[in-house]
């Protein structure tokens, strides 16, 4: 997974996502190669997931939006506690928290991973098929530099189940439980109407995206 991982993506966290600050800075193209799958999504598409990190007691669901190449993606977390949302054109990321109805932003200068995206950075050998959610799906050995997986893509590019190690050593599992494919609006990737931008401050380090919270010191100004 990988996270599971190239899906720029531990899960235990408020998001059950991770964000590693590394790899590809643009849009994967969503073509496949004879050595490897599609590296992106090649239409707009909305997934629910099951995730589990390894050792977690249960999975949770969580749901993930991805425009067509992987422009733009946005994750909720479990329960609704807040959204990442992913601009890999532009490097940006946006957290949302909902408790609070506030959301910052931040650059991510060194590029965006997450587990819901593979990369050329990863060594794949093709397994078979398989189908999952009712959708068919291609199985790939999937080889990093901290361990190996199992995902299955489909031919447009959408990872319906990812098993193993990611790129950044986190290990667990998520399979996709419905896939809606369909136009997705622009409201999709922004915070909410009247949720509040935090400025001046950062999100405190955390594996999970979403996980931190606000550090102390700045000011909020009136959102969307």
């Amino acid at each position: 997974m990988i996270h599971p991982t190239g899906a720029r993506a531990g899960l235990a966290g408020a998001l059950a996502v991770s964000l590693m600050m590394a790899g590809a800075t643009r849009p994967a193209r969503a073509q496949a190669d004879a050595d490897h799958p599609p590296l992106a999504p090649a239409r707009d598409v909305q997934v629910e997931y099951s995730v589990q990190p390894d050792g977690a007691p249960a999975p949770k669901t969580i749901e993930a939006w991805f425009t067509a190449n992987g422009g733009m993606m946005r994750i909720d977390s479990p329960e609704g506690m807040g959204s990442t949302i992913l601009n890999r054109t532009t490097r940006q990321v946006t957290i949302v928290l909902n408790k609070q109805k506030v959301y910052t932003q931040f650059d991510a200068r060194n590029g965006i991973r997450n587990p819901f995206l593979l990369d050329l950075q990863m060594q794949y050998t093709r397994k078979g098929t398989a189908r999952v959610a009712g959708v068919p799906c291609t199985e790939w050995g999937v080889v990093s530099g901290r361990g190996t997986a199992t995902a299955c893509v489909t031919d447009d590019g959408v990872i319906l189940r990812e098993d193993g190690v990611d790129g950044d050593g986190m290990k667990g599992r998520l399979e996709a439980t419905r896939v809606i494919y369909g136009p997705l609006p622009a409201s999709t990737f922004q915070p909410p109407a009247g949720y509040q931008m935090v400025t001046r401050h950062r999100v405190a380090p955390s594996h999970a995206l979403g996980g931190g919270q606000p550090v102390t010191g700045g000011t909020a100004q009136s959102g969307r």
